[in-house]
């Protein structure tokens, strides 16, 4: 169980570091998938740094806990995760539901469940 839910935190950890490379290599075909557009070089260093920033981070210290098997260092991914889960439902309440907005939920659900799992589970 511990192995299986180490190489799960390992794996969304790698693909968060895919994610923020690819910001950083090509933000705006990034940003538009994300349903974004960036103006400018400002726009374009805010995805880098703070959508890339927010990825990388995440992933960055998902595979660092995946790899020594502490869960103590998945506090931060869970935090910023469970952040943009609770941005979506603001958004879902203040504005209105959108089909498109179903498959962001529910990665980052999984994700919130996964890593509080590895944080329960791992050492501390």
């Amino acid at each position: 169980m511990r192995q299986v839910l180490r190489a799960a935190i390992g794996l969304a950890g790698v693909l968060g570091i895919l994610v923020a490379v690819r910001l950083w290599l090509a933000p705006g075909e990034a940003a538009g998938q994300l349903g974004l557009s960036p103006t400018g070089p400002l726009g374009l260093a805010t995805l880098r740094a703070d959508m890339g920033g927010f990825f990388a981070a995440g992933g960055v210290l998902a595979l660092m806990a995946a790899v020594r098997g502490r869960g103590d260092l998945l506090v931060a991914p869970l935090l910023l995760i469970g952040l943009a889960l609770a941005g979506r439902v603001v958004t879902v309440v203040a504005s209105g539901y959108s089909a498109d907005m179903v498959p962001p939920i529910a990665i980052e659900a999984v994700l919130v469940m996964l890593l509080y799992a590895g944080w329960r589970v791992l050492d501390r």
